[in-house]
């Protein structure tokens, strides 16, 4: 076992460890749990958010052990470098490995859980959600701030980021899924288009994004910035429909 928790949360390490350990048996469901299962926890008056990574293939549980570090400790690592940049994100507090002889057996990642008022997909879904527009502004002027710190998060998807109402017209934002990130000295133009590719399929909310991310990346104008993002989105919406065609097809192939 491997076992790891925030200098903060020490004088807790019992009951972190008791939460983690009886995972399957205690804690309240949060979620669907179609692949990851997350569980809530009381703990020192606060509320604990546990991830269970889905047990890895042979390969990965392999790799996991010799190779790679496992999504768990990543989650908590990257949780670290974030806040050590001033960037949002739920305070880590421990992540767990169960190892057998063939490699990774199960992983955790504990956090704090937070209470926020919606996610960017709200944003893609709900054309009309109240202040909508400023609320995507400020996420541009947010995504900019992470590449500008050199944060590549893989994973910058509808779900991924919380946003949090903190006065009026104000708002705050957290990274979620946090188990793929590159770091950087310096992102180039193409990475920082390519990291808006997942967010949303909506040309008017693209033409936003490029007005707002222009007014703070002045290296290129507003038109080389809508239409290198469009085009990364393009890219990738097209590549997802292909990934689901084949899906479709496999299953078919499987049924017959």
């Amino acid at each position: 076992m491997n076992f790891k928790v925030n200098p903060i949360f020490e004088n807790s390490t019992v009951s972190i460890l008791d939460s983690i350990k009886t995972f399957n048996n205690s804690g309240t469901l949060f979620g669907n749990g179609d692949r990851n299962k997350i569980k809530l926890f009381e703990f020192g008056g606060k509320t604990m958010n546990i991830k269970s990574f889905k047990i890895p293939n042979v390969i990965n549980k392999i790799a996991y052990k010799y190779f790679r570090k496992s999504k768990a400790r990543r989650s908590f690592e990257y949780a670290t470098i974030l806040l050590e940049k001033g960037i949002g994100t739920p305070q880590p507090i421990a992540f767990l490995e169960n190892f057998n002889t063939l490699g990774l057996k199960d992983s955790y990642y504990a956090s704090e859980h937070l209470i926020t008022d919606l996610t960017y997909r709200e944003l893609v879904e709900i054309p009309d959600y109240p202040d909508h527009d400023n609320i995507l502004r400020q996420f541009t002027k947010f995504t900019f701030d992470l590449h500008e710190k050199g944060v590549e998060f893989l994973d910058h998807s509808p779900g991924n980021t919380l946003i949090k109402k903190v006065a009026e017209n104000q708002y705050e934002f957290f990274l979620v899924d946090l188990n793929r990130m590159n770091f950087h000295d310096l992102m180039s133009f193409e990475q920082r288009m390519n990291n808006f590719s997942r967010l949303t399929p909506q040309k008017g909310m693209i033409a936003i994004m490029s007005n707002e991310y222009s007014k703070f990346y002045t290296a290129k104008t507003e038109a080389e910035i809508f239409e290198k993002m469009w085009q990364a989105t393009a890219d990738f919406q097209e590549g997802f429909a292909k990934k689901k065609r084949l899906k479709k097809k496999l299953k078919f192939w499987k049924k017959s």
